[in-house]
């Protein structure tokens, strides 16, 4: 199988994480965080949303500056409902998905992509490292804050790699024990 095809298959499957969440994400706490030093709710959501559209610039851009001397950096753009949200990964799915389509294995392991900060090199390695690194695991990255952050906002946590407290095996073997279970003021006797 080519790289493209078993990076294409990766997204797919990292995709049905990726809308769990979402669909989860608060409506109303955009500026939320769990702290002052943290990114807002909505900054994080709109990240995971759109993760996969940066394929288009590791496949077919040489380099990106992400906070460019004198220039803008990313801002990424807003929403208020949940379903706006979703349209956003969406289409950066179909992006992502397109660009991957298109591009072949040559390109992606054996030319290079460069990551900058301020004009300084942070990393430069192949597209299909970049893709890995930059891209799929980033992904995978923020995806876990957001399920923290849905947590602490007392959002029920999706199963994704496997149950989660709230979903899956576990959570319904949690709920079948605590119907079994005596009531905890019952003294027995043995």
């Amino acid at each position: 199988m080519k790289i493209t095809g078993l990076l294409l298959a990766e997204l797919d499957r990292e995709a049905v994480g990726i809308r769990k969440t979402l669909q989860r994400v608060p409506e109303g706490k955009n500026d939320w965080k769990p702290h002052e030093k943290s990114m807002p709710l909505g900054y994080l959501a709109t990240i995971v949303a759109t993760i996969p559209s940066w394929l288009d610039m590791v496949v077919n851009m040489d380099e990106l500056d992400i906070n460019p001397v004198g220039g803008q950096r990313f801002r990424p753009p807003d929403w208020k409902t949940r379903s706006e949200l979703l349209q956003q990964f969406e289409s950066s799915l179909k992006k992502g998905r397109e660009v991957l389509q298109k591009t072949t294995d040559d390109r992606l392991l054996n030319t290079k992509w460069r990551l900058l900060a301020a004009g300084k090199l942070m990393s430069e390695q192949s597209r299909y490292e970049a893709i890995r690194d930059g891209v799929l695991n980033h992904m995978a990255h923020h995806r876990g804050q957001l399920t923290v952050y849905l947590r602490l906002n007392d959002e029920k946590v999706p199963a994704i790699y496997g149950p989660s407290a709230d979903e899956g095996t576990r959570a319904r073997a949690d709920r079948q024990q605590d119907v079994c279970a005596p009531p905890a003021s019952t003294n027995r006797r043995s």
